[in-house]
């Protein structure tokens, strides 16, 4: 993603995220057309899911753009936080002590692994709130299909997802910014990753599982993600993994396993 934002303003990259995404999923429909809801109630459920996605990844993207990667990645990451404080009241989920601890706990170790000190925060703007507001409905999002649509198919939710937010994001993308899609081959490797396999593969993979598991487990996993992007930047960019990497590493093993224990 932040590649991606090398060529072309957020909206853009979220707009072609999904567009390129839908295009991929969309002959899915073909064939679960039978499991395509029919009520206007689950309808409108899922409008307003697609809008709050597209939201949601546009304020990510346009935080990413202008904040530093560390501080995007500790923001961002305060998603589970959210997800535990709206699955209590809303999902009925037990607030049991290990589970509070280990959210707290994984949430350290991606503060120890993403900011080098406190003045990485020096420059912390309106941006950084975006990446906040971004976190908050990519938990509202999870509590919210959790709540209401796990009777959906997850594959006609991840479809319909995807085609809701194109619609909203070519709107809002030729009003603000403009459409543009730089033929550069860089970029165009870049958004094909990010879009069949990160919004559409990885959309498909969360929400299957979401219907399987506890709101607050899985979003805990989340807090591997930031391992996952250390070893890469280790293998491809050659950046180095120092002590505070691995505390940062420790803790959340540590908070992603007390969060799962039985």
């Amino acid at each position: 993603m932040k590649s991606g934002l090398s060529y072309v303003s957020p909206l853009n990259l979220t707009f072609h995220r999904f567009l390129l995404g839908s295009l991929v999923l969309s002959p899915l429909l073909i064939f679960l057309r039978k499991n395509i809801p029919r009520d206007k109630e689950t309808l409108l459920k899922l409008l307003l899911l697609g809008i709050i996605y597209a939201f949601q990844i546009a304020s990510i993207n346009m935080g990413l753009a202008y904040e530093k990667s560390g501080v995007s990645a500790m923001i961002t990451y305060t998603q589970p936080l959210f997800v535990f404080c709206l699955a209590v009241p809303f999902l009925r989920e037990k607030t049991e002590t290990s589970k509070i601890l280990g959210v707290l706990i994984g949430f350290c170790g991606v503060a120890a692994l993403s900011v080098r000190n406190l003045s990485s925060f020096e420059s912390f703007s309106q941006f950084g709130f975006l990446l906040i507001i971004g976190a908050f409905l990519w938990a509202l999002t999870t509590v919210y299909y959790k709540k209401l649509l796990t009777h959906v198919d997850p594959l006609v939710s991840s479809v319909m997802q995807l085609v809701v937010g194109t619609g909203l994001l070519v709107f809002l993308s030729s009003t603000v910014e403009g459409l543009s899609f730089p033929f550069v081959r860089s970029y165009m490797l870049a958004i094909l990753y990010v879009s069949i396999f990160t919004t559409a593969t990885g959309l498909i993979l969360w929400i299957f599982l979401l219907r399987e598991e506890d709101a607050t487990v899985l979003s805990s996993s989340s807090f591997i993600i930031p391992i996952v992007a250390l070893f890469f930047g280790w293998l491809l960019l050659g950046e180095c993994i120092e002590l505070r990497s691995i505390l940062g590493i420790v803790l959340i093993i540590t908070g992603v396993y007390l969060v799962n224990r039985p």
